[in-house]
């Protein structure tokens, strides 16, 4: 099943995005969450090569117009990376804020979103639009991930709890495709909000938490138990 994903912003998006993008990421900072932000920042630059070097170059199904592509893949792909990874390797770590973590960036998609819209009027628009016939490679990967950690669990070797993770996948995608719904970006379409919540995030949810399980071992191993004195 292939259909169009598109949305139309002003370009005061950008600036104001970005604003909360070092607000969004200071607080994590102070809050000493640094593996979080170095974590999308690295999402974002993965983002990026997929965005740019495979949508946009290679398939051609990435169109933007109001903007120069590159740059604003650039943005576009760190503000992505930053806030939904950033949220996801905290989601992992179930400190019991879940609440607190995801108030921050849905908040501040859907405060960016609607200041943008009632400001924006004399600023360019800016039109993005992708097909989506990956999503049949998405859906296989994302069903090899989480086949890998059912049975895993069903032969005794691992213990995760995948209600959990699926409800991250579609919770962080669904968190953004609402944001961008209801503030008039997103065509008011039900079906791609619905289909990309299921697939796109959730497809590399597996893989997002085997990496995020292997660093927090790897540094708590590194990391030195102080004794009594």
């Amino acid at each position: 099943m292939d259909y169009t994903v598109a949305r139309t912003f002003s370009s005061l998006y950008i600036g104001i995005d970005i604003a909360w993008l070092l607000v969004y990421a200071g607080i994590l900072l102070w809050l000493g969450k640094r593996t979080a932000v170095v974590v999308g920042l690295l999402m974002g630059v993965v983002y990026f090569l997929i965005d740019w070097g495979l949508y946009y170059q290679v398939l051609g199904t990435r169109h933007i117009e109001g903007a120069d592509p590159f740059w604003f893949l650039v943005w576009f792909s760190l503000s992505y990376g930053l806030t939904n990874f950033a949220w996801i390797w905290l989601l992992f770590d179930r400190d019991g804020h879940a609440v607190e973590w995801s108030l921050l960036p849905i908040l501040g998609w859907v405060t960016v979103a609607q200041v943008s819209a009632n400001f924006g009027d004399g600023f360019g628009q800016i039109s993005v639009s992708r097909g989506v016939g990956y999503h049949g490679v998405m859906a296989a990967v994302m069903l090899a991930g989480y086949l890998y950690l059912a049975v895993a669990n069903l032969r005794g070797e691992e213990q995760v709890n995948l209600l959990w993770l699926l409800a991250i996948g579609f919770g962080v995608q669904f968190a953004w495709e609402s944001a961008l719904l209801i503030s008039g970006i997103r065509p008011p379409l039900l079906l791609p909000v619905i289909v990309n919540s299921l697939i796109e995030t959730n497809s590399g949810i597996p893989i997002a938490y085997l990496a995020y399980r292997a660093v927090t071992r790897r540094m708590a191993v590194t990391v030195p138990v102080r004794t009594a004195a």
